[in-house]
Order: structure tokens, then C-alpha cells, then sequence
């Protein structure tokens, strides 16, 4: 995950939620993509403090950092490496046609791409192949990501290692609620400012709820509504599941208000980001700890990355 600093709903039922339930079946590896940051964003002056930040947010929803190192991509130098040589496995053409980056490139209006951001899912293949990943959490949007790192995976066995893979082809495990919208109902983002965070205060929840868009032709109480067009309604369904059948009777009838629909999943947002903001207290008046954390990850994971290189040297017959 890129470290853009506190995560928001979004983050949470796309792939935090997915991080915590695997940690008890698979080794994880969770890596701060500071090197893929700078492919929206050159500049480096808050990077550390966004890190701080989102590890905290990880943390807070439930990574164990015993079970799951976290740690830097700056500060595994392989990571580079592997991604240099990664690069020559995989042409232009094929990046060019990453529909993930073409979406991203409309949504940042970007009109002249780095070499960098072309080539975003040449290190993000580095990135899960250098821990040998089989399971890649990921949202729906990364999925054409992780087939690009399978050709990369199969490219590299071939031509190097036939008689002896070396690296897995992985595969991508999505959430049932893997893209939740944002207030406005587009794609949850914080430089649109329609997020929740898992950080906002109950008073900050409700606040941002009263600008989320409903179904235009629910005008006032009384009128009839379509839950299933409404953005509410969808954070209803993941956040207040036990009250989902009264609030679509009581909207599809008129008898419950927009007003009052936002209130009740207000409550029940705060309700259930309760624990993260107890835990997120904990660490951010314990910020060495989280420092700590940090620092321990980042050993494990050069540990494994140096492995893995001196796999690939043997392999390729160099270094």
C-alpha cells in the first residue's frame, strides 16, 4: 500500500480486513510502497510521517507485526534490483494496455506518464515475487496488476529456471465489498476529500455522512426510496447488516427520512471503527513502538529478499 497517510473506509473493506483474516493461514509480508508514491507524487517531504501514519491505521485494524512483518520498500534494496531485471521480461505494449493505469492516468489527468508509472506493475511484480507470494490481497482494480506479475513469474521460469521455478505465479484474492464508493459515490479517494477515515471521531462521521448522496428522487420523508441505488444503503449492508431489512422497508415505504437513514449508519460506522480509534490512541502516544515495529520488519524482509536474489543470481548465472 502506498503511504498516503491515514486510511479511510475504503482501505479497510478493500484490503485491511482481507490483511487481518489471512494472517492465521498464510505467512504475510506487508509492504509501505514509498517508492511507488513517487510515481503520482515527487515530493518526498511528508512520506515519513504518511508512513507512520498508515502503519499505525494497520496496526490499529489488527496486523500483527509478530505474525506479519511491515516494512519500507526504499529500505529492501532487492527490491529495485529485482525490478530492474524484471523490466527486461516485459515490453511496453503490454504495460501500455494495463487498464488499471489507464483509469488511473483519466482520474489524475495525467498527460505525459514517467517511465516510472508505465512500469508501476514491473516493480509491484518485484515487490510480491522477491517473498515468493502465492496470495495477493488486492483490490478489484489490482487484479490486472497481479496477471502481469504471473507473465513476468512464467517469463522468468522459462527463460531461466525451466527445470526449476523459482518464483510462484500468484494469485489475487478479492473482498466481497472489495470497492467501496466515496460520499459523493465515485471512487473513495482522499484527494477528492469523500472519505471517511478509520481515524474520524463519531462527530466527524456523522458530519461527512450529511453530504453523502442518496436517491434523487427521495426528496423528502415520506417519499418513496430505492435502497439499492442508494450509497447509504451500501454502507448500511456492510456496516449495519443485523438492520438492513427494517431500513430497505421503512426507505422503500417513505417512512424513514434520509435524515434519519444517515444517522443510524453513522452510528453504526462509529460503532464498528470503535476499537481501531481505542487502539490508534495506544500507538500514537507510543510512536518508538510503532518505530520499533518498523525497524524489526524491515530485518525479517531483507532476510527473505537476499534469499530470493541470490536464487535469482544462481538462476540467471551472474553476480
Amino acid at each position: 500500500m502506498r503511504p498516503t497517510g491515514k486510511l479511510h473506509l475504503g482501505h479497510l473493506v478493500g484490503a485491511l480486513e482481507n490483511w487481518v483474516s489471512l494472517q492465521n493461514e498464510f505467512e504475510n509480508y506487508h509492504l509501505i510502497a514509498d517508492y511507488h508514491a513517487l510515481t503520482t507524487n515527487l515530493s518526498t517531504e511528508s512520506l515519513y510521517n504518511h508512513t507512520i501514519d498508515m502503519i499505525t491505521d494497520w496496526l490499529s485494524a489488527g496486523i500483527d507485526p509478530v505474525k506479519s512483518p511491515v516494512f519500507r520498500q526504499s529500505q529492501v534494496k532487492e527490491h529495485a534490483e529485482l525490478h530492474l531485471l524484471f523490466s527486461m521480461l516485459i515490453t511496453t505494449a503490454r504495460l501500455e494496455r494495463n487498464p488499471t493505469l489507464k483509469e488511473q492516468a483519466r482520474d489524475l489527468k495525467i498527460e505525459t506518464m514517467s517511465y516510472g508509472h508505465l512500469g508501476y506493475p514491473v516493480l509491484q511484480a518485484a515487490d510480491i515475487l522477491l517473498y515468493k507470494g502465492e496470495v495477493v490481497p488486492v483490490g478489484e482494480d489490482q487484479l490486472p496488476h497481479i496477471e502481469i506479475t504471473r507473465e513476468v513469474a512464467r517469463k522468468f521460469n522459462l527463460q531461466y529456471a525451466p527445470n526449476n521455478s523459482v518464483f510462484p505465479e500468484p494469485e489475487g484474492k478479492i473482498t466481497k465489498f472489495a470497492r467501496l464508493p466515496g460520499l459523493n459515490g465515485q471512487r473513495m479517494s482522499k484527494s477528492v476529500g469523500n472519505t471517511i477515515l478509520l481515524s474520524d471521531s463519531p462527530e466527524e462521521i456523522q458530519k461527512k455522512l450529511k453530504t453523502a448522496v442518496t436517491d434523487p428522487q427521495k426528496i423528502r420523508k415520506g417519499d418513496p426510496g430505492r435502497p439499492d441505488i442508494c450509497l447509504v444503503f451500501t454502507y448500511h449492508q456492510k456496516f449495519n447488516p443485523s438492520a438492513v431489512g427494517e431500513i430497505r422497508q421503512g426507505c422503500e415505504s417513505g417512512a424513514l427520512g434520509c435524515v434519519d437513514c444517515k444517522k443510524q449508519c453513522g452510528i453504526a460506522i462509529a460503532h464498528a471503527l470503535a476499537p481501531l480509534r481505542e487502539k490508534r490512541a495506544h500507538y500514537e502516544t507510543h510512536l518508538n513502538e510503532v518505530k520499533d515495529i518498523l525497524a524489526d520488519g524491515e530485518r525479517r524482509a531483507k532476510r527473505t529478499a537476499e534469499q530470493t536474489m541470490s536464487e535469482v543470481h544462481q538462476a540467471m548465472k551472474i553476480g
